[in-house]
């Protein structure tokens, strides 16, 4: 998973798998979630970031991760 900001457009995207986007489909005002051609969650798009989440909080809580 990976979270990429963009402040030139207050836009945060948040990419959960590698496979390509196929579709995408508007949820909310402003909020698009990208699925791929099986239609698999692969990534959500949240424009006006900065006004719908505080982008200064980020954490990570019990995900597993290996070598730990």
């Amino acid at each position: 998973m990976k979270l990429s900001y963009y402040p030139d457009t207050d836009s945060l995207y948040i990419d959960l798998s590698e496979r390509p986007s196929a579709d995408s489909r508007v949820i909310s005002e402003g909020v698009v979630l990208d699925y791929d051609k099986n239609g698999n969650i692969v990534g959500i798009d949240i424009d006006n970031a900065s006004r719908k989440l505080n982008l200064r909080e980020l954490r990570i809580s019990k995900l597993p991760v290996e070598g730990a």
